[in-house]
């Protein structure tokens, strides 16, 4: 996949996910999408398109955007996330503080970004036992 259907699949991930989110939040969330792409070696879309991943994706809504300022705004934070290092420490994972999903006790919480907590997973060497 080139690099405008990546900057796409990401602007639209961002702008359905977090438009509402200050920058640092928008940014959070492109970074653990194309930290996924990269964990898993796919594509942005195919990660965005994954069943069940994001929410928007598997709604019944139109994935068109119909709010052009944060359209423009999510498309100049996927840039920039594309074109800047990763500050997540490599988090693969997020989800919204007001819900407690089951899978984020088996993560390694790595930070808060507006209203979303990100996660990584654990690395099993550091969770066993030295003796």
């Amino acid at each position: 996949m080139g690099f405008l259907e990546s900057l796409l699949w990401l602007t639209l991930n961002v702008y359905h996910e977090a438009r509402s989110e200050p920058e640092i939040g928008q940014l959070a969330v492109a970074h653990v999408t194309l930290n996924r792409a990269m964990e898993e070696q796919k594509s942005v879309a195919d990660i965005v398109l994954a069943p069940y991943q994001f929410s928007w994706t598997f709604q019944n809504q139109s994935y068109v955007p119909l709010e052009m300022n944060p359209l423009g705004e999510s498309l100049r934070v996927a840039l920039k996330a594309m074109t800047t290092p990763d500050f997540t420490d490599g988090s693969t994972f997020y989800h919204h503080v007001d819900v407690d999903p089951h899978w984020a006790e088996h993560k390694m919480f790595t930070g808060q970004y507006g209203v979303h907590k990100f996660y990584k997973k654990i690395d099993s060497s550091l969770s066993a036992s030295a003796f």
